[in-house]
């Protein structure tokens, strides 16, 4: 993968978005927008050290939405072709003609589009070759599994390279896009002590190569994680302060993400309808939207409606200070686009100032969780109830692993619970965050 591997240059991109627009304009559509990206990459997965699968994957795609007043009409197509470029335009104007007037359809506002466009270091090829991917990836598979003798079986490493770029234009004049690269490093272990087999693992995920955990480090980690689950037993029923350990804790954010977000909101399916200024959490958090972050992985000047980003604090000391909007769902509520269709960018969840150790202490006695297992959370309630694995802690220090039990609580109640927020913080997504104390949670395991 390496500066020159996309098959077409951002120019090209650029004139195919230009030349759907023309074809739309001709075709009577009253407004248009187009996105025309490519994306290519390699993963290699390694297992007991041998080479278990080699994957590539190349692709490229055209989405064009045309709107003939409030009406609209979506299609897309693999094929850049000039038949299949006018073939698609046609197909999105049919659809338009048989879609119900909608008066919050549209595009985004010609005034809120992004004017600037800084280099926010998206975008770093890496030149691997496949035996050196097969080393590295055996090498993490290694670490992990050299870690204790008790480590038996392996589900692998991994290693993913992963490159896109995309243009996005609209008939307001918008047309502007950028290239990005991800790669991640992973690896899975299993461990078995009296006839009892545990798993876990670790990855490593980063725009630029050198950010990467080491092989070696994210191995370690992997197999360090699996051994320390042996000997997990359940854990009786009650109510006890929760630790969510900072891998895990990442999910809690993507809860309240999922809750003030302009579609549900709109469609009354969150638990967070009306919170806007209001206490939703306690006031120990505070979150940071930053979407200038360099080599962010949810880094981007505008959002995929080509609305300009802005940096700011989403929650202030427990208070929500706004929702999650593109311009369609803020119509439908009555409120200003935030420059977030598409998603949030980059959530900075701000630390309590704790190490985890201090956190462990300051619980005193307590669950640490570390896995969270099922879906079981319900957005429109706030009803919050997940399968868990982790470890019992007695005045500051781990006694044994746990398993076979589940946490429970209202997302509100648990939001309102928190009390320290880690110094130990990893990236999960969109999302930075350290280990999260919960005063109270119901634990359900053996009565």
């Amino acid at each position: 993968m390496t500066e020159n591997s996309f098959s077409f240059s951002r120019t090209a991109l650029e004139q195919i978005a230009q030349h759907v627009l023309e074809l739309a304009s001709r075709r009577g559509a009253t407004a248009c927008e187009v996105d025309v990206s490519e994306g290519l990459g390699q993963t290699v997965s390694v297992r007991l050290g041998e080479v278990e699968t080699v994957e590539y994957n190349q692709d490229k795609g055209v989405g064009v939405t045309v709107y003939f007043g409030q009406k609209k009409g979506h299609a897309s197509t693999s094929d850049f072709s000039e038949r299949a470029l006018a073939d698609t335009v046609e197909a999105a104007a049919n659809i338009a003609r048989f879609t119900a007037e909608d008066p919050c359809s549209g595009l985004a506002d010609a005034a809120l589009l992004a004017t600037e466009f800084p280099d926010l270091d998206l975008y770093h090829p890496w030149d691997l070759s496949m035996d050196d991917a097969v080393a590295l990836t055996r090498e993490c598979e290694q670490a992990a599994r050299s870690v204790d003798s008790r480590i038996v079986n392996s589900e692998g490493g991994t290693l993913s390279r992963q490159a896109s770029q995309f243009i996005y234009a609209n008939s307001q004049g918008f047309c502007q896009g950028f290239p990005s690269t991800r790669y991640s490093l992973s690896a899975a272990v299993v461990a078995e002590e009296n006839e009892a087999m545990q798993r876990d693992y670790w990855y490593s995920a980063a725009r630029h190569p050198q950010d990467l955990a080491s092989a070696d480090e994210v191995g370690r980690l992997a197999g360090e994680r699996t051994v320390r689950r042996l000997g997990a037993r359940p854990l009786k029923t009650g109510r006890y302060p929760v630790i969510f350990e900072a891998n895990v804790a990442a999910s809690l954010i993507g809860h309240l993400v999922t809750a003030v977000s302009g579609g549900n909101l709109y469609r009354q399916s969150s638990f967070l309808l009306g919170a806007q200024g209001t206490e939703v959490f306690s006031p120990v958090v505070t979150i940071d939207e930053d979407p200038f972050l360099l080599r962010g992985l949810a880094s981007g000047a505008f959002d995929s409606e080509g609305v300009e980003t802005r940096a700011r604090r989403l929650i202030d000391r427990g208070v929500l200070t706004g929702y999650l909007l593109g311009s369609y769902s803020a119509r439908k509520l009555g409120l200003s686009t935030t420059g977030n269709a598409g998603g949030a960018h980059n959530l900075l969840v701000h630390s309590t100032g704790q190490t985890l150790p201090a956190l462990l202490s300051e619980m005193g006695s307590g669950l640490l969780v570390t896995e969270l297992l099922g879906h079981g959370v319900n957005t429109v309630t706030g009803d919050y109830s997940r399968g868990a694995a982790g470890f019992w802690v007695e005045n500051g220090v781990i006694v044994h692993p746990v398993e076979e039990i589940t946490v429970a609580d209202n997302l509100r109640d648990l939001f309102q619970r928190v009390t320290a927020i880690g110094t130990d913080s990893v990236v999960r997504g969109a999302t930075r965050i350290g280990s999260v104390l919960v005063s109270s949670m119901s634990v359900a395991g053996q009565a």
